[in-house]
């Protein structure tokens, strides 16, 4: 189970800062609850990687991770503490929010990896479904950034996608052109589960940095992330396109 009595430290905080005493006995105080008397203590602004007192890598022991959050949802749950003060029963409700939104976040690796991202300052290009909702609604021009090596395999799939679209409003069917779609389809699942493997392994350059590494070295890894992420995205935003043109 992770030690929870150093997680309250924060990036650039000395340990006398990151700590404080038990509202209740005085005691040194734990993340969650007291060391000492057990009460639970008042929620601390710390990321949710240090709520789980894991460093802030990403190949991340999910089951350890799954472990721990059934043992702090049973510990933290609001109705443990309906015989409680009002200050405890608040504080329940906000650690088991936070508790519940930090496991959301770090089971999945791709949200860990955003999430991660967030916390170093960066932000992912939008290229969300919602955000070409919310162009097509607004009339505005939503940013698309087409990988480079993707540039001449698009340009042909969207003329295939067109021509598809125009043939169905003819009530016309051309089974060569659904082929080619569906070969265009799978090539580009391909390199969706491609660029998976390729994220996992800036993870294990990431959480080695994280320990020897400079800040241009986290700095060079993190942008690396951030592009094949991005790169992801729009590779299954392609899929997503082809799906809804052939329904």
């Amino acid at each position: 189970m992770p030690e929870f009595k150093s997680s309250l430290i924060m990036p650039g905080q000395a340990p006398d800062e990151a700590t404080a005493s038990c509202w209740s006995c005085g005691t040194m105080r734990a993340v969650h609850f007291c060391s000492a008397c057990g009460k639970v203590q008042p929620p601390v602004p710390v990321d949710y990687f240090t709520f789980f007192g894991f460093p802030r890598k990403l190949s991340l022991d999910t089951a350890a991770l799954e472990k721990e959050f059934y043992a702090l949802s049973r510990r933290l749950h609001p109705d443990g503490f309906g015989q409680a003060d009002a200050r405890e029963r608040a504080w329940s409700l906000e650690q088991s929010s936070m508790l519940n939104d930090a496991y959301r976040t770090l089971k999945d690796p791709i949200k860990r990896t955003e999430y991660l991202l967030r916390l170093e300052g960066i932000e992912l290009e939008e290229q969300s479904k919602q955000a070409t909702e919310k162009a097509r609604a607004t009339g505005q021009l939503k940013k698309q950034v087409v990988p480079p090596d993707l540039l001449e395999e698009v340009f042909e799939l969207n003329l295939h996608l067109e021509e598809l679209r125009t043939q169905k409003k003819m009530g016309e069917d051309d089974p060569a052109l659904l082929e080619e779609i569906g070969k265009a389809k799978l090539s580009l699942e391909e390199k969706y589960d491609a660029l998976f493997n390729e994220l996992k392994s800036e993870w294990n350059k990431w959480d080695k940095a994280v320990d020897n590494g400079t800040a241009a070295d986290r700095r060079k890894i993190l942008d690396q992330m951030l592009d094949v992420l991005n790169r992801r995205n729009y590779v299954r935003n392609l899929v997503r396109d082809v799906n809804e043109a052939m329904e």
